[in-house]
């Protein structure tokens, strides 16, 4: 649920293991490059902290995302849906038609079970206008639960395709929606018994709640940001959290970051139920929230309606402490792109981004958070 900093594999040290999580970005980079596809009509193909791929079929772009959920889960099959929708949303495509491989253990590979799944792939097609057009289901051995793989394709006019890799200099990015809304949801249904006497009830009741409400959708705002301004790029930040969806970001588009944590909206539940089990909100899963880097001068009176500015953020300024944004209304992050150097100033990396947390600042490398530093002493 929470990238941390990184450590040595154990086992085999010969073919060593790498820890639970996205396999480090270095490996995955190198592992791209040897496969790399010379097809011309491949617009956007695999690369680190880009969510999609992208298919010229002539009169417009095919938009292509895949991913599997693996948690256990009870609405496992409407959570396949919407985290593919939400990659093929930040590329300005309509989500339009999902195939899902299920593979189930043999230990309740019961009809119930397989209705629960189907019911909430339906349910969540149905809510976003895509077609459940086939896939694969099969009893397997080895696994102790359900596992589903969604792929989902879309369709976008040429002209209107965004990526995670065109954040430019100057630019301002945002953060819509709060963090970390996934990990909550997932702490209070997984952990139910450790956290019953810990937290009064209906706040625990809350919390199950937020894979609808606020949601781990990102369509509306993607499409309200997208229709409101000229949005240089756009990201959905997943497991690692939004700390390592800002790395990406950065690293797609070959920028550095530096982020004021004051400026980004936590809710005050996640939080806390972070707090009980050791983890930083912003490494823990955070499907719900949305990055989108824009032009600032091209900013509508739509968008600044429902993401209103942050006193002190201003692309490449200083670091002021932002004004607390209200919940449910999330304001921009102090999130300036800045151009990479061979020797970054103080606060700035080359790895990506650092994000500061008033007396302590922490960077990002290969995707994870790396311990807290003294504000101070920066190296």
């Amino acid at each position: 649920m929470m990238s941390g900093p990184a450590s040595a594999p154990e086992g085999n040290p010969l073919n060593p293991s790498f820890p639970i999580g996205k396999v480090p970005a270095v490996l995955i980079e190198q592992l791209w490059r040897q496969y790399a596809s010379d097809d011309p009509s491949v617009i956007v193909g695999p690369g680190v902290g880009l969510d999609v791929a992208v298919v010229d079929i002539g009169d417009a772009f095919l938009v292509a995302k895949t991913d599997p959920i693996t948690f256990a889960t009870d609405r496992i099959g409407w959570y396949a849906v919407h985290v593919c929708a939400n990659d093929v949303a930040c590329s300005g495509a309509r989500p339009e038609w999902f195939l899902a491989t299920v593979l189930l253990p043999e230990a309740e590979a019961g009809q119930e079970l397989i209705q629960t799944i189907f019911d909430g792939i339906d349910q969540a097609c149905r809510s976003i206008g895509a077609t459940w057009v086939g896939g694969h289901t099969e009893v397997t051995h080895g696994i102790d639960r359900p596992i589903v793989v969604g792929s989902l394709l879309g369709r976008v006019a040429k002209q209107d395709l965004v990526t995670s890799a065109g954040a430019q200099v100057d630019d301002r990015v945002y953060v819509a929606g709060a963090v970390p809304v996934e990990a909550t949801a997932i702490l209070a249904r997984e952990f139910a018994p450790q956290l019953s006497g810990v937290f009064d009830a209906a706040l625990l009741e809350r919390c199950r709640h937020f894979l609808v409400d606020p949601g781990i959708s990102v369509l509306e705002p993607a499409q309200l940001a997208l229709a409101s301004a000229a949005v240089h790029a756009m990201h959905d930040p997943t497991e690692g959290g939004l700390a390592t969806g800002f790395w990406e970001l950065a690293q797609a588009s070959d920028v550095d970051l530096e982020i004021e944590a004051a400026a980004i909206p936590i809710l005050p539940e996640g939080r806390a139920l972070c707090q009980h089990f050791g983890l930083d909100p912003l490494g823990a899963i955070a499907s719900g929230a949305l990055l989108f880097s824009v032009d600032e001068a091209s900013v509508g009176s739509r968008l600044r309606s429902g993401w209103p500015p942050v006193d002190g953020c201003r692309p490449g300024g200083g670091r002021r402490r932002p004004s607390a944004s209200d919940r449910g209304r999330p304001a921009p992050a102090a999130a300036a792109p800045r151009a990479r150097r061979d020797r970054p100033p103080v606060r700035l990396t080359r790895d990506g981004c650092v994000l500061y947390y008033g007396a302590a600042w922490r960077r990002m490398t290969d995707g994870r958070l790396d311990r807290p530093h003294p504000v101070e002493s920066p190296d």
